[in-house]
């Protein structure tokens, strides 16, 4: 965003006239200037001591007013200085996350976790909670990575309503600290991880990862067992509910916004035609799941997943 947008929105300017220089109460028709009448000698200079007082403070007004224009373009230097710093500090964010530098990451924005920019805080959220799945699922540090993630998640919403990344990093830690909250809260929390995952579709329909992430909602509870359907339903009067088919829309709107972007989506897309009975849809994607090529850990379990799927109903190759 450029600087003048940044600083524009807090210019303290009313009603509906243009934004513009700030003019006094006199010059701007404030009280007193509803007509014109003519002013005798003693009208305009008034009291001589109030006259004098006058006069030095228009003089010592014109000295800020001049000190003010000698230190304005190196106030606005600064802060275009910050405002590149800024957009310099994100590009190396993600370069690294790109990179799969996680720890690096990380530590490169963790420095700034007092910082009041959205953009920053967000990939914070999302850092800190991809450090935390790194380190393992258990210990005090990764649960304080966890709730760290959700902090900074909710501060970056806090700043700002129209982020897409913000709303879908929030759901996301949402659904992580459910691990230490217990059953009652998971469940509280779904409506809220469901409300931000359609909030970020709505504001960037493009974004293959949330329309994905909402997919896997739907799918959660669609396989929820009826135990815990049991549960849910004395806990609340509507607890959360889906469908396979509401699911296979997701993972299918994921795909075509972009094709072949995810193992998982692959995998999931094969899984939820099982559970529909199509088996010959479910082993084509299983099939693509399978084929994907392993850049990283998960993909390597998701095409070990398939494999094992496609066996079980005798799809081989």
């Amino acid at each position: 965003m450029a600087l003048s947008a940044r600083l524009w929105r807090f210019l303290p300017w009313r009603g509906g006239a243009a934004p513009g220089p700030r003019l006094p109460t006199a010059a701007a028709g404030g009280r007193g200037a509803g007509g014109r009448r003519r002013l005798g000698g003693s009208e305009v200079m008034g009291n001589p001591g109030t006259f004098r007082r006058s006069l030095m403070f228009s003089a010592l007004s014109y000295l800020g007013f001049e000190a003010y224009q000698l230190l304005s373009p190196a106030a606005v230097v600064h802060a275009a200085a910050k405002v590149f710093r800024g957009e310099e500090i994100l590009q190396q964010a993600d370069y690294l996350y790109e990179s799969g530098e996680t720890e690096k990451l990380y530590q490169l924005l963790v420095q700034y976790k007092d910082s009041e920019d959205a953009e920053l805080l967000w990939r914070l959220a999302r850092a800190s909670r991809d450090l935390a799945q790194l380190r393992g699922a258990a210990g005090e540090e990764r649960k304080a990575l966890v709730y760290e993630a959700l902090e900074c998640a909710k501060r970056a919403l806090e700043r700002t309503q129209t982020s897409f990344a913000a709303h879908k990093w929030y759901a996301i830690c949402v659904s992580d600290v459910g691990d230490y909250e217990g059953i009652k809260a998971k469940i509280a929390n779904a409506y809220v991880i469901k409300e931000h995952f359609e909030k970020a579709i709505e504001l960037n329909p493009k974004d293959a990862t949330s329309i994905h992430l909402m997919g896997i909602w739907c799918y959660t509870f669609a396989e929820m067992p009826w135990y815990q359907r049991r549960i849910a339903s004395a806990l609340f009067a509507a607890p959360p509910s889906s469908t396979y088919e509401e699911a296979l829309g997701y993972f299918q709107r994921a795909e075509q916004v972009d094709p072949n972007f995810y193992s998982k989506n692959l995998l999931l897309l094969g899984k939820t035609y099982l559970k529909l009975q199509n088996k010959k849809l479910a082993a084509f994607w299983l099939l693509k799941a399978k084929d994907y090529p392993a850049r990283t850990e998960e993909d390597k379990q998701v095409q070990a997943d398939a494999t094992q799927l496609l066996a079980g109903f005798g799809v081989r190759d």
